[in-house]
């Protein structure tokens, strides 16, 4: 499912939609984890307008991408594990949460008014590439409707989206196709806020062990109960489809007929194909969608934590 590489839009299609940003527009834009819808995150009227679009709560907090970690030092202060952290994971899927500067140039309604930040560098060039152009922080979720399954083609974004966008950047499939990483610096003992690109034992690896995240107020994005997910019903962990059910399978042993995330049963792959494949199995013609089990071990504790999420009960307003 995987689509071959684009070039991508050129140098003045890039510097259109850094002007667009700069004006207090709105555009999605292509990153190795999804595409996101970005405006620029010191503006209240385009957070505000951002935040209408997608139909997102106000207590959900966005993620500001940054084309560099000098960028991002600008914005919150790094301590020791953040600074690590950087220098292993960035450019690249990983977001950490910090205590925000109090005179940062970013809204507070960007972290829905917590004294907290929510910061990466993507590794994808067409998104450095805009975000070097615009030289501002800017504020960038998943270009879809709040709680509806992830953009990781352009045209993903352009059917959830339509003209309520200004303009998006095509640059083909998100390569990982899943979110990044969050992991919250907020206190002595660091702690995933979200499982995602990037595996707990990497990030312990460079930083020591990682405490589960704490009940209280959401510090980043994707932690509600009800997210990522289709209008079907999910059923997970079957193994074979019940009638009207469409069928997402896994691996050699799945039937010939359902749509399969990795016929080899590579994780990478699946996570790759995850969004885009829930994407095209939501159909009228069908009323759920059945899903082979998934191993919970590497990229499949992010896989299975965003099929979970998708299969909870609607309304949370995630």
């Amino acid at each position: 499912m995987r689509s071959s590489p684009t070039t991508g839009p050129d140098a003045e299609t890039i510097a259109r939609a850094a002007r667009t940003l700069r004006g207090g527009g709105l555009v999605a834009f292509p990153t190795e984890t999804v595409y996101g819808l970005g405006a620029r995150a010191d503006a209240t009227t385009a957070i505000a307008r951002l935040y209408a679009v997608k139909g997102r709560p106000a207590a959900n907090p966005l993620i500001v991408h940054v084309a560099s970690v000098d960028a991002a030092l600008r914005l919150a202060p790094f301590e020791a594990r953040a600074r690590d952290l950087a220098a292993a994971f960035w450019p690249g899927p990983l977001t950490l949460v910090l205590p925000r500067f109090p005179a940062s140039e970013v809204v507070p309604t960007v972290s829905a008014g917590l004294p907290s930040l929510a910061v990466r560098v993507p590794s994808h060039p067409v998104a450095l590439a805009l975000l070097t152009k615009v030289d501002l922080p800017i504020a960038a979720p998943s270009a879809n409707r709040s709680g509806r399954v992830s953009p990781t083609r352009a045209e993903h974004v352009k059917a959830q989206l339509g003209e309520r966008v200004d303009a998006i950047l095509d640059a083909g499939a998100s390569a990982i196709g899943l979110e990044s990483t969050v992991v919250s610096l907020l206190g002595a003992d660091a702690a995933i806020l979200r499982e995602g690109a990037i595996e707990r034992a990497a990030i312990e690896r460079v930083i020591g062990p990682l405490r589960a995240a704490a009940p209280g107020p959401a510090h980043a994005p994707g932690m509600g109960q009800s997210h990522y997910a289709p209008t079907r019903k999910l059923r997970l962990n079957a193994e074979a489809p019940r009638p009207g059910e469409a069928f997402l399978g896994f691996g050699p042993g799945a039937p010939n007929e359902a749509l399969n995330l990795s016929p080899s049963g590579d994780l990478a792959e699946a996570a790759a194909n995850l969004y885009a494949s829930l994407i095209a199995l939501d159909r009228p013609e069908y009323e759920a969608i059945a899903v082979m089990p998934i191993p919970e071990h590497g990229l499949g504790v992010a896989i299975n934590d965003r099929l979970r999420r998708a299969a909870a009960p609607r309304g949370d307003g995630a």
